[in-house]
């Protein structure tokens, strides 16, 4: 067997393969023989057909048997020898046109592999980072504070006057639709309404306000074509509500009993609340500052080091990406099938973060080698046992998850990416600068386009074969624990 390795790209290659006429003369002649053993032939015996009959007969299928037999291994013996290190399956092509002489001559074909790029790490200490700090202003106090109380609300009974803005109406509510007339009717029970209350229709503020319990009132509603719940866009509904209760919202008052209540060890006056609030937002925003500065840190790294990387890897990333989106929505209870998104354009869109995650995992490898970061196994129980705290699992739970994302060199994979950013934090030019109002917006833009610290801690391409061995994506734990 003859090959021939091409170089298409860093990440692609080309490997022209021959498999010599002799050896596929040989499985050729094996096959004919098998097929004479077990194949019925109109007017000789089983068995007993001449192999020249057989040949004529299943011609094509002896042809097949014989490629599927010689292929495959013939690509898998190239691959070895050319000692190349391939990502997924070869895209295999034959260069014989009609395989007339099948059997007395050569066969020829091609495969197209991906393989990972060589990195030549330049310059990664030093890098010019800033860091910013988010101030914790009174107003921030007074409004972590304002929502507690808001948590510790409770709806009481209003008796002795309809509804108004503010209140919460309680109805069980039927819908029947007047356009089309043929959808089901809506059954719905113990609907809570919050008069002028966020995303609350117009025609549902007007028509339960100024009700009182057992009210029945009915209405209609028309919905614009461009309506945000397809479900329900451009259909027109006649809503029957049958009032159960209506409820007035009564915020506790900002006073020494209400923080007691809050049953937090050491916080027993309003005073004291607002230290510990204070001491919280401080501590909050020090680690979304240094997260800000990791993320800086490590997309400078990869716009300094730019480099292809494999079509699979980055369809496997980009598919986790859109994948932890859908999650999310699902977490904040939005359906995914309801929102108005375009999943191939986001698929799009996510492509470029999706080869920089790749980029910045590799990156960190290669920083890892240069200056002999290791993981010790010491290490590796601890985050384990820092993962089981975290998802308030047992140990041995966490332990059977890792099984099925690469087992426990996932996490030592891990570590060591986290150690080569502690490094390049350690050695970059930071310079402390205040806090712009914009800030959070800047590095959300700037997220969404570039490598991130949670996907390149990861190892973006860890499952895929033969890849750069990333580890599996950051778990709550590491987040808890930051």
């Amino acid at each position: 067997m003859k090959t021939e390795v091409v170089d298409v790209s860093p990440t692609r290659k080309e490997i022209k393969i021959e498999i010599g006429a002799e050896e596929v003369r040989a499985e050729f002649e094996r096959v004919t023989q098998e097929y004479a053993r077990a194949a019925t032939v109109p007017g000789f015996r089983k068995g007993n057909a001449p192999a020249a009959v057989v040949r004529t007969r299943y011609k094509k299928d002896i042809q097949g048997d014989v490629l599927k037999r010689l292929v495959p291994d013939a690509v898998e013996q190239a691959i070895t020898e050319s000692g190349l290190q391939v990502i997924g399956q070869p895209d295999v092509h034959l260069d014989n046109e009609g395989l007339d002489k099948f059997g007395q001559e050569a066969v020829t074909l091609h495969a197209h592999v991906e393989v990972m790029p060589e990195v030549n790490l330049g310059t990664y200490k030093g890098i010019e980072a800033a860091r910013r700090t988010r101030p914790v202003r009174e107003e921030d106090v007074e409004r972590v504070i304002e929502n507690l109380r808001e948590a510790s609300a409770s709806l009481q009974p209003v008796e002795d006057r309809a509804s108004e803005e503010g209140d919460t109406v309680t109805a069980d509510i039927q819908g029947r639709y007047v356009e089309p007339p043929s959808e089901e009717d809506i059954n719905v029970e113990d609907v809570d309404v919050v008069l002028g209350g966020e995303g609350v229709l117009p025609a549902f503020n007007e028509n339960l306000t100024g009700v009182r319990a057992d009210e029945v009132k009915t209405f209609t509603v028309a919905y614009p074509e461009d309506f945000n719940a397809k479900g329900l866009a451009g259909k027109t509904i006649e809503y029957t509500a049958t009032v159960s209760a209506v409820r007035r919202k009564e915020v506790p008052e900002l006073d020494d009993d209400w923080v007691k209540s809050l049953g937090e060890e050491g916080v027993e006056t309003v005073e004291s609340l607002r230290e510990r609030v204070r001491e919280n937002l401080s501590k909050s925003a020090e680690h979304e500052s240094e997260h800000h500065l990791r993320d800086e840190i490590l997309s400078r790294l990869v716009e300094q080091h730019r480099f292809e990387v494999p079509e699979t890897i980055i369809s496997y990333q980009a598919n986790q990406i859109l994948q932890s989106m859908l999650r999310d929505m699902i977490g904040r209870g939005v359906d995914p099938r309801s929102a108005d998104i375009n999943w191939e354009a986001m698929r799009d869109v996510v492509r470029e973060r999706a080869g920089d995650d790749v980029r910045g995992s590799m990156l960190l490898e290669r920083v890892a080698d240069a200056e002999g970061l290791e993981v010790t196994d010491e290490e590796v129980e601890a985050e384990i046992q820092a993962m089981a705290e975290g998802s308030r699992q047992s140990v041995e739970q966490v332990r059977a998850a890792l099984t099925k994302q690469g087992g426990e060199r996932s996490i030592a994979d891990r570590l060591r990416n986290r150690k080569a950013l502690d490094f390049l934090v350690q050695n970059a030019n930071v310079r402390e600068e205040e806090w712009r109002d914009e800030e959070a917006e800047e590095t959300s833009a700037s997220t969404g386009a570039g490598a991130t610290v949670e996907s390149v801690e990861g190892g973006a391409a860890a499952s895929l074969p033969t890849s750069s061995e990333g580890a599996s994506g950051e778990s709550q734990a590491d987040e808890e624990k930051r």
